[in-house]
């Protein structure tokens, strides 16, 4: 059983075209279930789609969960793809106060997300700030974590260890200390603007309601309780290595990380780690590039994953 079980996933390497979805990039809109879960008083809003081992998508900043339709799409297929409204965005509670945007709520919706679809443990896919709480989901909730997926967004501890020691990386993050010290409609992220990039098809109603509905304090309220005051420093903590696979995609021309934020992000993994790096591909490793690799790509290592003993 287990040979055979390979050589399907084998078979799924390496084809070029995955199985017909049912829906494409710009209908999944159209066919997704819209569902709300509580969370200590705050409601988080999520979409599903299609039946089978659960899927979450958690997007990034300023981003919104539309953001991850082409691998929805492709993979409702075989799988309950699930996208979450992280809280303050779209049709998600904006709790007011710093305090509210800490990584333990963030990651409590998570959970509650899953709990609410009636299952013990997801697969997580994260991008951004999606994938600093996909990273934390993993480390607080292990047992709800049963593969994990992260889009250009370095391991919290390597992210930290460049941004103390690395200049050019201390650089690119220097708008943090804009973000963290200026109130939340710094010039760019009002709604007609940040839903412009999709001018001339058929989401850009989609992000321009969804944006109208955000907080902008609230995405920044992300960044006051995450990054501490500079001067920066190195994580001296004991590493506690994850248990479980992890594939990681990133995109190359990240103009928010140096690359050498992917060194020895294997020291943290106690599975085996998968690094996908995109030459020519920026920060949008989801949806910017060859989506279809990226997407294929995410379908043939969840199968070789599922076909292990």
């Amino acid at each position: 059983m287990t040979r055979l079980l390979l050589a399907a996933a084998l078979c799924s390497v390496f084809s070029v075209v995955p199985t017909a979805a049912q829906v494409n990039a710009d209908t999944i809109y159209d066919v997704v279930e819209h569902h709300t879960v509580d969370n200590d008083g705050v409601s988080i809003h999520y979409v599903t789609h299609g039946e089978g081992p659960a899927l979450l998508f958690i997007h990034g900043f300023p981003n919104q969960w539309y953001d991850w339709r082409h691998q929805m799409a492709a993979l409702s297929d075989e799988y309950q793809v699930v996208a979450i409204s992280l809280r303050g965005y779209n049709r998600s509670d904006r709790p007011a106060g710093v305090e509210n945007y800490d990584v333990e709520h963030l990651t409590a919706d998570v959970a509650a997300v899953i709990a609410d679809l009636g299952r013990d443990r997801a697969m997580i896919v994260g991008h951004d700030w999606g994938g600093i709480v996909a990273w934390s989901f993993a480390e607080r909730y292990p047992e709800m974590t049963e593969r994990l997926v992260i889009f250009n967004r370095p391991h919290p501890r390597s992210r930290k260890r460049e941004m103390a020691l690395n200049n050019e990386q201390k650089r690119r993050s220097a708008y943090i200390a804009r973000f963290t010290t200026n109130p939340g409609d710094l010039g760019g992220m009002n709604a007609e603007q940040r839903a412009r990039r999709w001018e001339g098809t058929v989401w850009y109603e989609r992000y321009l309601e969804a944006y109208r509905r955000s907080d902008y304090e609230a995405m920044l309220n992300y960044y006051r309780a995450y990054y501490p005051a500079p001067p920066w420093m190195v994580d001296d903590s004991p590493i506690v290595p994850l248990d479980i696979p992890v594939l990681e995609f990133h995109g190359l021309d990240d103009g928010a990380y140096v690359n050498e934020s992917l060194n020895d992000t294997w020291v943290s993994m106690g599975r085996d780690f998968t690094l996908v790096t995109l030459p020519g591909v920026g920060h949008n490793s989801q949806n910017t590039g060859d989506i279809p690799f990226v997407t294929n790509m995410l379908r043939s290592w969840l199968t070789l994953q599922s076909a292990r003993p």
